[in-house]
């Protein structure tokens, strides 16, 4: 079984991250999206309202888990048998940035494999960074969320 882990802090889960989950379905068997939770960072949305948003999104999908985790990736990976890691990537920024971790995860558990997915052209000025700061300012951030994820603000 091909199991691959999507992690990241989805907060928001936006139109981009839905994209590459959706377009990498037909490589994997399952995919589990992981929430990472890091004790240091508040996140603007509650951990527990991220979970529901993208179980929302992918319902009825068998081959989605969504898992909230604290720890590294990579040890998330070994827990859950999963050999890939599935990343998204906006620009040559985020692949600098996703390669050095991708060569130090594969350094410290050479079975896990990183997959890159580029995003689509029509998605690669969505970050959850911004479409959190239109949500916080009370602007309609609608056409960069998954259709079954309503923010009410």
């Amino acid at each position: 079984m091909k199991i691959a882990l999507f992690p990241g802090s989805f907060d928001p889960f936006t139109i981009g991250h839905e994209s590459v989950v959706r377009r990498a379905l037909s490589l994997f068997d399952k995919i589990i999206i992981a929430i990472g939770y890091n004790t240091n960072k508040m996140g603007y949305f509650p951990l527990e309202q991220r979970v529901q948003w993208i179980k929302n999104v992918f319902e009825g999908d068998e081959k989605i888990e969504v898992e909230v985790f604290e720890s590294l990736t990579v040890d998330l990976c070994v827990k859950k048998k999963a050999q890939f890691i599935l990343r998204g990537l906006r620009t040559s920024a985020d692949f600098e940035y996703e390669r050095a971790i991708g060569q130090m995860n594969r350094s410290m558990h050479a079975e896990i494999e990183t997959v890159f997915f580029l995003t689509l052209p029509e998605h690669t000025h969505v970050t959850s960074t911004i479409v959190r700061d239109i949500i916080r300012y009370g602007g309609d951030a609608s056409i960069f969320l998954p259709d079954k994820m309503k923010i009410s603000q």
